[in-house]
């Protein structure tokens, strides 16, 4: 199982990071919630950025480009094996600056990957 981080957690149940939250932990995923709001997600307390966790495999965006560059460092230090950019989250200067630091960026949807056995 993939350990994920989903970047950009949020409580609503009409937000697509709240689908994917619960759709990771169905399929087995455990998750660690970031976000600005507060709650929880699939039974999983929503987290400020604070100190990285280290054993994550994947980080899921479920925030713009605008506001990525105030997460860079965490991502960077986090260490994840790649950084999944959904529609609406590409950001081809951050995928480069990943690249350099050897992680993979994945231009996917998390819901779709789940859906088909490919995440």
């Amino acid at each position: 199982m993939k350990k994920t981080l989903i970047i950009g957690a949020t409580p609503n149940t009409d937000r697509y990071a709240y689908r994917a939250a619960h759709m990771l932990t169905a399929k087995g995923h455990p998750i660690v919630n970031i976000g600005v709001k507060q709650g929880e997600v699939a039974g999983v307390k929503i987290e400020k950025p604070g100190t990285p966790y280290y054993d994550i495999d994947t980080i899921t965006l479920y925030i713009g480009p605008d506001i990525q560059n105030n997460y860079y460092d965490y991502i960077l230090e986090t260490k994840p094996k790649r950084v999944i950019f959904n529609p609406g989250t590409e950001n081809p200067d951050f995928e480069k600056m990943l690249d350099l630091h050897n992680i993979e960026p994945v231009e996917a949807c998390t819901l779709v990957l789940l859906s088909i056995g490919q995440y």
